[in-house]
């Protein structure tokens, strides 16, 4: 099968109608041409990016890909930091600035330099496959990433960019956060503190065929559970000197959470569970080992799991009702609950971020383009956005459309490059020029 250059298929996808152009300004038409054009120059630059590996604990190679970021936005005027963070166990953080003008609003971008596939994986390179590409962190998130640079160089070419107060952070570790956690994150979380909108640029999701965009993500924390009985005979297990032991008393815990937690957008996983005489998790408490006899009540159960949630409300809430059936004891147990430090707090849907998806809708008429819907939180994980929803309007999914993410089969669906590149450039373009809000 012959498959048409990729520049072609975008020209044909933003063509737009003379009532869709009678909408855009010279500017945003100007944009949406450059990123048509420079279409295969992005496709390039992915695949650069692509065949570095930047696993996560891959600190050498997470630089590299800062390095070749650094390369792409220093020549559109913006003063590039490297972050370092090694303290934490992780790379650092890439950091550029563009300064604008003074009383305009301030934008944050939020993208990741890492990926979940570490120099031992055996999926290591970019694959070209018509409008298609396979590779390691294609979508996720490099392809986000160069998203970023062909609108911000739509914007350069447009004359945009050149008053706009810009800050775009790209984590090194995203997909597994270094610790502690208030170190990994501080640089970021005081950006938003500053800004008056975050962008993020993980993935496009499509639901049904059509483009989504999202207004909100939930948390995601990490609890444990550790159950603790009286040992003996088995014989005696249920009287009142033995009590029901800890496996028991762990499988209490959890049948009442699976009963009593359910909620509209709440999950909440079991992930490991071990219990018998004696109980022992490893450092990363991802194994578990345990020894027993069945003639021995056991004397300890752990389990360990996951919560979701859509707000710090909703978490507080169902944080308290998991405490409460932790703390009824069956006869003879003893049980804790202890949630690990850390973890991603949620992005709630707020009036502010679905003010932002109206504005995106806007620019998707203006484009002839179809309006986008908000995604189902359900539908999709934590992010580092959330880290600064809670102090800004935010928006996410800017990012380029893939499938089989963190998977040997990860594969970006290319033309959504310069469909989300193009969205971006708009949209960034005008909330730049709207002035900031009174203190």
């Amino acid at each position: 099968m012959k498959f048409l250059p990729v520049a072609a298929l975008v020209a044909l996808q933003l063509a737009f109608s003379p009532a869709a152009a009678a909408k855009l300004s010279p500017a945003e038409t100007e944009m949406a041409k450059t990123v048509a054009t420079e279409q295969d120059r992005s496709i390039a630059l992915l695949e650069k990016l692509v065949n570095q590996n930047s696993g996560s604990l891959n600190l050498d190679g997470v630089e590299k890909v800062a390095a070749m970021m650094r390369a792409e936005l220093e020549p559109l005027g913006f003063t590039v930091t490297w972050k370092p963070m090694r303290e934490t166990g992780r790379a650092g953080h890439l950091i550029a600035t563009h300064a604008g003008k003074s009383d305009t609003k301030k934008l944050l971008l939020i993208a990741h330099l890492d990926t979940v596939f570490e120099p031992d994986s055996p999926f290591q390179r970019f694959e070209r496959i018509g409008d298609k590409a396979k590779g390691p962190g294609v979508g996720d998130d490099k392809g986000g990433m160069v998203v970023v640079v062909a609108a911000l160089r739509a914007m350069h070419r447009a004359g945009t960019l050149k008053d706009a107060n810009i800050e775009f952070h790209m984590t090194g570790d995203e997909e597994d956060t270094g610790d502690p956690l208030s170190v990994a994150r501080a640089d970021l979380i005081e950006a938003g503190k500053a800004a008056d909108v975050a962008l993020g640029f993980e993935g496009l999701i499509r639901d049904g065929g059509a483009d989504m965009s999202s207004i909100a993500r939930r948390s995601s924390e990490s609890w444990q559970v550790t159950a603790t009985g009286k040992t003996g005979h088995s014989s005696g297990i249920f009287s009142a000197d033995a009590g029901d032991g800890a496996i028991y008393e762990l499988a209490r815990i959890i049948h009442r959470f699976r009963t009593e937690l359910p909620e509209p957008n709440l999950t909440f996983n079991v992930g490991l569970v071990a219990g018998g005489e004696q109980v022992t998790l490893d450092e990363g408490k991802i194994r578990a080992s345990a020894n027993g006899k069945t003639n021995i009540i056991a004397a300890s159960a752990i389990a360990r799991g996951d919560l979701r949630t859509l707000s710090a409300d909703q978490a507080a809430r169902v944080k308290a009702k998991m405490a409460a059936i932790v703390a009824d004891h069956a006869s003879g147990t003893d049980a804790t609950l202890a949630f690990d430090p850390g973890g991603y707090p949620a992005m709630a849907p707020t009036d502010g971020n679905r003010a932002l998806l109206t504005r995106l809708n806007a620019i998707n008429r203006d484009l002839g383009l179809a309006e986008m819907a908000a995604l189902d939180p359900l539908k999709r994980g934590a992010a580092d956005i959330s880290f600064v929803a809670p102090h800004v309007d935010s928006l996410a999914g800017l990012g380029a459309y893939s499938t089989g993410d963190h998977g040997p089969e990860e594969t970006v669906d290319l033309p959504s490059i310069a469909r989300q590149a193009t969205r971006a450039a708009i949209l960034m373009s005008r909330l730049a020029a709207e002035k900031r809000a009174a203190p």
